[in-house]
């Protein structure tokens, strides 16, 4: 079905866009035209946002609605930000019909539209829904229409009015009082944070106290750690236990760290992050994928690591360029990712957890166990790892082989729930010293507090 010519009209429609884990608003114009049929989105739109034109129309026409045979302008103001996601096809959708009076524009006001058109209409979900809310309803914006099946990550938030849709139709029936609006109920945040989940205890590793203790000192101050020792001595598994005795996560940082999730789209079912990330990049991970990057600047193993734990297991195989890239965050606790025109910065402040041989063999310097390697081969296997990261890195453990008569002790050992009390306490104090200094642990204390304390 195809309409007329039409007198020229405006439409203005609210979204809002995302730099990084803000968003910012943007005034989605929509303007129609008598002239030759034809699509034009301008406003620094990119590929993403420019392939909306085939789906808002068909989008449209699926839902029982007129697409005017006219010329189309969609203006995406401010013009000098670039916009990267199809967040904006059901803004454009319901300015088109505002603005060829299949509906009143009058309808729009006072509303954001967020979401993303199917051929038939379907309002599909939208990576960074969180930040993009959080951000919006401190600029003051109260009343959003969001995709139905972004529902989990919105019902953490308050002091909004939050509008869940399944399609377009639903939408302008709901604008029009023709069906009553399905809204999101809040939940607090206190209620689900848990406690950190990890398959491995303290209480399960025999022998290593020297290792064990050295954790517990990287978890109470937020340091960075380095163990080096031969295959099997147990550095990976003492690394994956480090979850189970790191302070539970306040609100605070679970909405922070599930902004990134939301922008990566790994949210879980819940729609929130309630236990400290643990994450694991493969020693054959590319630089975009540790630092983030792409098409659409996602964050990438850095940033989705904050407030957790980042584990390097066989820091050496890392190519030495990306092992570069984790100086400005282990210093900053930010990574920034710069394109042509445009710079992104994501939280990146982690606990830092490495392990590595000795050398290519893993036997030198053992008791047991000839190494075959060179000097040259050893030189050559180290000098991988430049100075100014190891640097970055606060304690470094040479982690042993157990010996049999460790692993035979039946003796008790302090389990991970023990380890985390001391670790809170630990915490605890660090708060209420450096509290006033905005910052919350000593591995984050300048030289000049290191001297006064």
């Amino acid at each position: 079905m195809i309409l007329g010519e039409v007198a020229p009209v405006l439409a203005k429609v609210k979204s809002f866009a995302l730099s990084g884990i803000q968003g910012y608003p943007v005034d989605v114009e929509v303007d129609i035209n008598n002239g030759l049929p034809s699509f034009e989105t301008v406003g620094l739109a990119q590929t993403a946002v420019k392939e909306s034109r085939e789906r808002v129309r068909s989008g449209i026409k699926n839902s029982g609605f007129l697409f005017p045979a006219s010329k189309i302008t969609v203006n995406l103001a401010p013009a000098d930000i670039k916009k990267m996601a199809p967040i904006f096809d059901l803004p454009v959708s319901l300015g088109i019909l505002a603005a060829t009076e299949q509906m009143s524009y009058q309808l729009l006001d006072g509303y954001v539209f967020l979401g993303e058109l199917s051929l038939d209409g379907k309002v599909r979900r939208i990576n960074g829904i969180l930040p993009i809310l959080i951000s919006a309803i401190g600029l003051g914006f109260k009343k959003f229409f969001v995709p139905k099946d972004n529902e989990a990550e919105t019902v953490w938030l308050k002091d909004a009015e939050i509008i869940l849709i399944d399609n377009l139709a639903q939408a302008v029936k709901v604008l029009q009082g023709q069906e009553n609006p399905q809204k999101v109920i809040s939940k607090d945040i206190k209620d689900i944070i848990k406690s950190n989940n990890s398959s491995s205890d303290f209480s399960y590793i025999k022998g290593q106290n020297q290792a064990k203790r050295a954790l517990e000192i990287a978890a109470a101050g937020g340091h960075n750690m380095l163990m080096i020792g031969p295959p099997g001595a147990g550095k990976t598994m003492l690394a994956r236990a480090l979850p189970s005795i790191l302070p539970d996560m306040t609100p605070e940082e679970a909405l922070e760290t599930s902004k990134i999730h939301s922008i990566a789209g790994t949210l879980g079912q819940e729609g929130i992050i309630t236990s400290r990330p643990f994450r694991t990049p493969h020693h054959t991970a590319t630089t975009v994928s540790l630092t983030g990057g792409g098409a659409f600047a996602r964050p990438g193993e850095i940033s989705l690591a904050h407030n957790g734990v980042l584990f390097l297991d066989e820091l050496p195989e890392y190519s030495r360029s990306t092992l570069e890239t984790l100086r400005q965050p282990l210093e900053d606790g930010v990574m920034v990712i710069n394109r042509a025109n445009m710079s992104v910065q994501y939280p990146a402040r982690f606990v830092l957890i490495a392990s590595m041989n000795p050398c290519p063999c893993g036997h030198y310097g053992l008791e047991q166990g000839q190494c075959q390697c060179t000097p040259a081969q050893i030189q050559k296997y180290l000098s991988r790892l430049s100075g100014p990261l190891l640097d970055r890195i606060d304690i470094h453990i040479v982690v042993d082989s157990v010996k049999y008569d460790e692993l035979t002790d039946e003796s008790n050992q302090d389990n991970s729930k023990e380890i985390k009390l001391r670790v809170n306490q630990a915490r605890a104090q660090q708060y209420q010293r450096l509290k006033n200094k905005g910052i919350f642990c000593n591995a984050q204390m300048p030289a000049q507090l290191i001297k006064t304390f």
